[in-house]
């Protein structure tokens, strides 16, 4: 296993957190097209060497990219139609309906009633063995590389749409018991459903393969997030039910979740399966090995999100109001990253250890050596002591100035009071300018070699901007950057952002030579290089 000094995190770097649902778009949902690449543009300029983002796969109820249909699979509403269009799979004015959606916000209702019926009429005009995507593998090629979660996926989706969209466990019994799974015999019309949805993963995947190659010439790395468990409502459990602890039937006799906390007083009750951890050991962990092989081929870096998990994880009885009823079991901790590192040696991991960490959690992340996280905002308000405060920051660390689950910088700066108010105006002097400026030079300077903040705190966004308020349901995933403020990042911070970056040694002379100014708003990716 490799070691501390060993790290891959050996520059002073930072990078940006926007989810792909965030980018600016003007058909409702961000998505891999124009606005990711200018967004590239605009991370390769500003000094930036990588891009977070939330997980991608496809959401159901909630909207929450934490709890998919699959560990593998792409979320359809990424993909570009507009690329679609220049394909003559669709019409301009069948795609113009969405246009009607806002622009700072994503409108989940409208999205799902108004897009699925325009990408199925794309996939009425595809004819496997003759379209062709520029620079892309035909589709034959594509589902036999993928066909290992493909299949089941497609025949999961197929079956979700013939029982009304409900969840595996409501089925009837001869499509839940993991037994018949094989033998089930699909009519015409779930053929056709299967085959959509291996259409849409077969142009998901093109299309973020050329993004990825697009950013890699500009010198940025995507970093993507891996959620510890997955959702019941999954293709994953229902096919490889021997993975979980989950009964036939789809009845679970405990959910996984977290304890009271700094986001929740009664702790977050997630409600997925637990891993049949006994099961996963004893064929060398096969399940994970296969998701973070495929999640690689996505991203250059991956997050381990709920780390601690993997040390021991908070098992809560099923029938439990919230999570704060529960006990603590242990995870396989050093033999999984051991079984990864030989299956992938040389991948770049970090370790979301944030929550309540022990020192079998400390040390579990010490013997990997992956890189842990740091929050600036969570360094004040307990002790003098706290390891969250700057000055105790390490070098193999990356900070954040706030994550996905964090209100944005500026609306905690302005929700401080007393003490705590006291204690972070004098340690980032912010008295006479209480603003996220502040903080965000604070962890630049700081000793860590990484760090990532998210584009509402380099914009100074207030509340109105958080992305996600764990422990709610409503309200979530929601929030855009706008083509306007895009607009005000891309072209009236570019200075600013670039001056910091030179003053804190977190961009070298290589990367200042290789910038050039972004392209217009309206540049089209027909005039874009592609891979």
């Amino acid at each position: 296993m490799p070691h501390l000094e060993n790290s891959w995190l050996t520059a002073r770097q930072s990078g940006a957190l926007l989810h792909v649902s965030s980018l600016p778009s003007e058909t409702g949902i961000g998505n891999l097209g124009t606005g990711a690449h200018r967004f590239v543009d605009f991370l390769a300029t500003a000094g930036f060497a990588y891009w977070q983002v939330c997980p991608v796969g496809p959401t159901g109820y909630g909207d929450s990219p934490y709890q998919s249909f699959s560990a593998f699979a792409g979320n359809p509403y990424f993909i570009d139609l507009d690329e679609l269009a220049r394909n003559d799979l669709l019409q301009e004015q069948e795609i113009s309906e969405l246009r009607e959606l806002p622009t700072d916000h994503v409108d989940y209702g409208q999205l799902y009633h108004r897009f699925w019926g325009i990408l199925a009429k794309a996939h009425s005009r595809f004819d496997a063995k003759t379209f062709a995507l520029e620079n892309g593998k035909p589709f034959h090629a594509f589902y036999e590389s993928q066909a290992y979660w493909l299949d089941p996926y497609t025949t999961f989706m197929a079956l979700k749409a013939r029982f009304g969209q409900r969840s595996w466990v409501e089925w009837p019994q001869e499509y839940r018991d993991p037994k018949r799974i094989a033998k089930i015999k699909l009519s015409q019309p779930e053929i056709s459903e299967r085959s959509r949805h291996a259409f849409y993963q077969y142009i998901f995947f093109h299309q973020w393969n050329r993004l990825k190659n697009y950013a890699t010439e500009k010198g940025v790395q995507i970093v993507g997030d891996m959620p510890i468990y997955v959702a019941l409502d999954s293709a994953d459990v229902w096919s490889r039910r021997d993975n979980f602890l989950v009964k036939t039937d789809g009845d679970l006799d405990s959910v996984a979740g977290v304890p009271p906390d700094y986001f929740s007083e009664t702790g977050q009750l997630w409600g997925n399966p637990l891993y049949n951890w006994n099961h996963l050991s004893k064929n060398g962990y096969k399940w994970w090995i296969e998701r973070i092989c495929s999640s690689l081929e996505l991203f250059d870096v991956l997050r381990f999100d709920h780390f601690r998990g993997f040390a021991d994880f908070w098992v809560v009885p099923s029938h439990a109001p919230d999570a704060s009823e529960g006990t603590w079991e242990l995870g396989p901790g050093i033999s999984l990253f051991k079984a990864i590192e030989q299956a992938i040696p040389d991948s770049k991991f970090i370790a979301e250890d944030l929550g309540y960490i022990n020192e079998t959690v400390f040390n579990l992340r010490e013997q990997t050596g992956y890189p842990g996280m740091k929050i600036m905002q969570f360094g004040f308000g307990h002790d003098d002591n706290n390891v969250n405060l700057p000055h105790f920051f390490e070098r193999n660390q990356v900070v954040y100035t706030g994550t996905h689950d964090n209100n944005t910088t500026q609306a905690w700066i302005e929700s401080l009071s007393g003490e705590n108010k006291q204690m972070v105006f004098d340690y980032f002097d912010l008295h006479e300018n209480p603003t996220a400026d502040r903080i965000l030079q604070a962890a630049f300077a700081s000793v860590a070699r990484l760090v990532i903040t998210p584009v509402q705190d380099l914009l100074g966004l207030g509340a109105e901007a958080r992305m996600n308020e764990p422990g709610t349901s409503i309200g979530n995933w929601q929030w855009r950057l706008d083509p306007e403020r895009f607009d005000l990042l891309s072209q009236g911070s570019i200075d600013r952002l670039l001056a910091l970056h030179k003053r804190y040694h977190r961009v070298d002379d290589t990367q200042q030579r290789n910038y050039s100014a972004p392209p217009e708003r309206k540049q089209s990716l027909d005039q874009m290089p592609t891979a």
